[in-house]
């Protein structure tokens, strides 16, 4: 049997969540709302006059897109590409700028199953 290479896992489900997070960005622009509106109601400037989460939200989506599946003149075989602590140190902005919108729930929840299994990979010494 073979090995299970947590990092190549890890990055499916992250082009999955990056790929949600970029629909769910486009379907906040014509259905704006805040997840955490029940509660309070301070962070709907952030998606109804000006869509501005939204934007963030396809920026971060596609970053993620380049960054887990790279084009080839852009960055592969760059020590930013080849880190697994960089991408532990960076996703968790992705997974606030996704949970904040309401479409972006399951991207932020399928962006923390990859950073878990980033870690996992990280700790047993992948690379």
């Amino acid at each position: 049997m073979g090995r299970l290479i947590k990092n190549h896992l890890a990055r499916l489900i992250i082009l999955t969540a990056a790929t949600y997070q970029i629909a769910a960005a486009i379907h906040g622009f014509f259905w704006p709302k805040i997840f955490w509106d029940m509660w309070t109601k301070a962070l709907d400037p952030a998606v109804k006059p000006l869509p501005i989460l939204q934007i963030f939200n396809v920026i971060a989506g596609i970053f993620g897109l380049c960054w887990e599946y790279p084009l080839p003149f852009l960055i592969p075989n760059t020590a930013l590409h080849r880190s697994i602590a960089a991408r532990i140190a960076i996703y968790p902005i992705s997974i606030v700028l996704a949970a904040l919108i309401y479409q972006g729930t399951n991207a932020a929840i399928y962006y923390i199953v990859g950073l878990i299994v980033y870690f996992w990979g990280h700790s047993e010494g992948e690379v």
